[in-house]
């Protein structure tokens, strides 16, 4: 049994095809099929079921599939150690951001980063929570930007900063002629939310409770297309402070702005990492990076 071998064994789980999997390695189709073959054969196991439309794991196989991931995890720290013993911040990074953050804040990161670390290269896949802690896991990301909480034990969370929410209310609603807002104050009012998946949404349903009417009439799939339905007056929404000065400029005036009063809602972005992931000495200066200069809109943590 080699390391190859177990590599091409996580090839073909994560791709569930031996044509994709190979394709993934460099190699043939023959050639893995024969590897993995010879793998079982040395196992005295099934791997994988072949009778399905994707390949897929037995249930031995998924137990031996989490070895060798580990396995293979452990490797690549053994590599990533040597290649970059002399600057941690000289390698590639493949980051994911949730959507209602990317946009927003992206800009001014990518710009701190590539002017502290020249070196540090970041991939970005933007994705919404679940996504991004299921790649993390299965080491398809490195770290995330996400909005806590993030419960998982086997990921290191270092909160980055505080982002409060702001109400965003249609021209001429009467709540806008208020210049602080409660959340008290929303509770009655019809309330557009994100479509299920974001934790923008959740954090919606969290500060103004389970009883807004009309909550389930509409949902969208971004922060702006919330801002377009606002402007057409369906109602009202909770926009992150790093969006509120990001709308278009035909709809500043149709939509209005308000803070809450203190403490006001919001949300702690964090960045999240694997804690056995290779050289986490590059995602501690990362995390230092970030929050050494913050946007004015956020606050520190």
């Amino acid at each position: 049994m080699t390391l190859q071998e177990l590599k091409y064994l996580v090839a073909l789980a994560d791709h569930g095809h031996f044509g994709r999997a190979a394709e993934a390695c460099f190699i043939t189709q023959s050639t893995l099929s024969t590897q993995i073959k010879k793998l079982e054969d040395f196992l005295g196991v099934t791997l994988f079921d072949r009778s399905l439309k994707r390949v897929t794991p037995t249930p031995i196989g998924k137990e031996i599939l989490q070895a060798a991931r580990n396995i293979v995890e452990e490797a690549e720290r053994i590599r990533e150690l040597a290649k970059h013993a002399q600057d941690p911040m000289a390698r590639t990074l493949h980051l994911g951001v949730i959507p209602t953050l990317g946009p927003y804040y992206l800009p001014h990161a990518l710009t701190l980063v590539h002017k502290k670390h020249p070196g540090l290269r970041l991939l970005l896949r933007e994705e919404m929570t679940p996504q991004i802690l299921e790649h993390l896991l299965d080491g398809k990301l490195d770290a995330g930007l996400l909005a806590l909480p993030v419960t998982d034990d086997s990921l290191r969370v270092e909160p980055l900063f505080y982002e409060p929410f702001y109400a965003a209310l249609p021209a001429g609603h009467l709540l806008a002629k208020r210049d602080v807002l409660k959340v008290s104050d929303i509770m009655a009012e019809k309330l557009l939310l994100l479509d299920e998946g974001h934790c923008l949404r959740d954090q919606a349903l969290d500060v103004c409770g389970s009883g807004s009417r009309g909550r389930e009439e509409v949902r969208a799939t971004s922060l702006e297309t919330l801002r377009q339905m606002v402007a057409m007056g369906l109602g009202l929404t909770l926009l992150p402070a790093l969006a509120v000065d990001a709308a278009p400029r035909a709809n500043k005036k149709a939509v209005e702005i308000r803070p809450f009063e203190s403490p006001a809602p919001g949300r702690t972005i964090a960045l999240v990492w694997r804690k056995r992931a290779p050289f986490p000495e590059t995602f501690e200066h990362l995390a230092r990076t970030l929050k050494s200069t913050l946007p004015s809109e956020v606050e520190p943590v």
